[in-house]
């Protein structure tokens, strides 16, 4: 990884519908995210947050997908600020903020290379479209949208489609995923790890596997962590939590051993919702896993 780095914040909360969200980017700044990284040894240039239009404002008619404006707005607003910190040699470090903001991170980053391999840790698929999407939340979207599949202009964000190709994609802690992100996922060839394969492989194998799954052939690999991927109990502020989730420790380790790769060449944590937390303790955990995921070691 790059040794520096270059923070952008997206306090979004329009690709979903439960508040608070939007605190996510603060959230973790709070928890000393900045200081944590300067500990470490790297360079940090925090470049504040993207504007975000009012929820009152974006309202989006003929459609089913919710707030379909203003996601395309702010997403447009983060590609090319993504795309900014790439062209200064920084290493993109994106702070959601709901899980929608992957359809502007990865319209910024994929430019910048040939094949980029995606790790997406998350409890969800998030490969919905709107015919497929129970709620019209975009947030269930943007690996799908990346994909170049569902709504054209959310394709289109960052002027082209697709950014990602289905066999460079790991799906890490799947435990909620809808019939029409099954049958996309079996159709496209997609690698998922449910918790079923964390349990009975161990982390350690999965990530093993999914390391060498993203590196085969791909010029540089993003990692989207959605805070829900973990385990409730460890990570109580997000939106949309599922039982039986991953856990601090594993997560922790699944990080310490990308670190140990050296293949990220940006990443994204998201979900970080402090109105439904507990003393900032999903944020806090955000924070130790970036930490290890850049090289904080105990001893």
């Amino acid at each position: 990884m790059k040794k520096n780095i270059g923070i952008l914040g997206v306090p979004m909360d329009l690709g979903q519908m439960r508040r608070g969200v939007d605190m996510g980017p603060s959230a973790m700044r709070y928890a000393g995210l900045i200081e944590r990284l300067e500990n470490i040894g790297y360079e940090v240039e925090d470049h504040g947050d993207i504007h975000i239009p009012q929820r009152e404002k974006v309202a989006s008619k003929d459609t089913n997908l919710k707030n379909l404006d203003g996601v395309i707005e702010a997403n447009t607003l983060l590609a090319e600020g993504v795309n900014k910190i790439i062209e200064s040699n920084h290493f993109p470090l994106v702070l959601g903020g709901d899980h929608s903001i992957a359809i502007g991170t990865l319209a910024g980053v994929s430019k910048h290379y040939e094949n980029l391999g995606v790790i997406w840790y998350d409890a969800h698929g998030d490969l919905n479209t709107g015919d497929t999407s129970p709620s019209g939340n975009i947030h269930g979207m943007p690996l799908a949208v990346s994909l170049g599949i569902g709504d054209e202009k959310l394709q289109e964000i960052g002027g082209y489609s697709p950014k990602i190709k289905p066999e460079n994609i790991v799906i890490i802690g799947a435990r909620s995923l809808d019939e029409g992100e099954r049958e996309l996922i079996r159709e496209k060839g997609i690698k998922v790890y449910t918790m079923h394969e964390i349990d009975k492989m161990g982390m350690t194998k999965v990530m093993e596997e999914a390391i060498e799954h993203v590196s085969n052939g791909t010029d540089g690999v993003h990692l989207s962590l959605d805070l829900d991927g973990l385990d409730p109990a460890e990570a109580p502020g997000v939106g949309t939590p599922v039982l039986g989730g991953i856990s601090y420790r594993e997560s922790h380790l699944a990080m310490e051993m990308l670190e140990e790769a050296k293949i990220l060449t940006s990443a994204e944590f998201v979900e970080v919702n402090p109105i439904l937390d507990e003393k900032n303790k999903t944020a806090t955990v955000a924070v130790a896993l970036i930490g290890s995921l850049f090289g904080e070691k105990l001893i």
